[in-house]
């Protein structure tokens, strides 16, 4: 009886158990890989939602102002005593760009700034072969009716770049900077002239102005193309520096932007070898080659210059 009990009792062999455990082993690691490749999969998109919804915002300030470059305010006849149209000296073609109220200015290759942004700002870059970034100073006029003082009203913005990291790793010789890269700022100055003045100045500190705003960090490049009526490339860029390019001042007629990015974040699982480094390029840079993990993705897009007429008019 107690065998017959014993043999009518289902059971595993040590043999079937180890097959189970292997099994199981396998079943797990290829759970934990397709896990781990979704979550990998799912945070380069979130990095590079991420990239193009800040650089969006960027794109959106730069178009929004180089588009109004050049504006000017016309009140026509008015009940509150106002002069018709604006009485704001006009300084076209000035030595400095401090006094300068041309309405865009290229510098390429600079960093930087201050209100007497001549000479050039020294800003140390984040290597010797790196041509980051061009800089845009951008001149309109705006209108006040509750300013009685001084109605009309004129600007001057400037987009510039400076480099960043955060903080240094290594000894001596071997020091090098942490996750380097360049900050897009911005800053707004304010041409302050009374109606009963014929002359003015550049203010810094009215209440409208700021200086050294941080628009964007984790930028690899930007730059500024200027084209005129037919497309073409205006070389020298436009600038007061000299005869040459102070009569490409008025000749603009779109701008090209390229604004190259930095994932803030490593997006690639590996660095790249020697001889596959990842490249960008932009439109006058060399291309550039990068081995280590962070994305980087250039938008490119064109603004026209809509308020910008012949120098005469102004």
């Amino acid at each position: 009886m107690i065998k017959k009990k014993f043999k009518s009792i289902a059971g595993l062999t040590l043999i079937e158990i180890l097959i189970g455990v292997v099994v199981s082993t396998i079943m797990m690691a290829a759970i934990y890989t397709t896990y781990s490749v979704v979550n990998n999969t799912y945070g380069q998109v979130l990095e590079k939602a991420k990239v193009s919804r800040s650089s969006r915002d960027l794109i959106e300030l730069l178009i929004r102002d180089i588009r109004m470059a050049g504006f000017k305010y016309y009140l026509g006849q008015n009940d509150l005593n106002y002069p018709k149209e604006s009485y704001l000296e006009f300084k076209g073609g000035a030595d400095t760009l401090k006094e300068s109220h041309d309405p865009i200015i290229i510098i390429s290759n600079q960093l930087g700034h201050q209100k007497l942004d001549d000479p050039p700002t020294t800003v140390t870059k984040n290597n010797s072969n790196d041509t980051c970034c061009d800089k845009i100073h951008i001149v309109y006029d705006d209108f006040n009716h509750l300013d009685s003082t001084q109605p009309y009203k004129r600007y001057k913005l400037t987009y510039y770049a400076k480099p960043k990291d955060d903080g240094t790793e290594g000894t001596g010789e071997n020091t090098k900077p942490i996750n380097p890269r360049y900050a897009i700022y911005k800053s707004k100055m304010s041409w302050i002239q009374s109606v009963d003045k014929d002359e003015g100045d550049w203010d810094e500190n009215c209440p409208e102005c700021y200086h050294d705003e941080l628009i964007r960090d984790f930028v690899e490049d930007m730059e500024f193309i200027p084209l005129d009526a037919n497309g073409k490339v205006l070389n020298p860029y436009p600038s007061p520096a000299s005869v040459a390019s102070r009569n490409n001042l008025y000749k603009v007629r779109a701008v090209d932007i390229r604004v190259a990015f930095k994932s803030e974040k490593p997006f690639f699982r590996f660095e790249s070898k020697q001889g596959k480094e990842r490249k960008l390029s932009g439109f006058s840079r060399g291309i550039r080659a990068f081995s280590d993990r962070n994305l980087r993705d250039n938008v490119v897009v064109t603004v026209y210059t809509r308020n910008i007429a012949a120098q005469g008019s102004y």
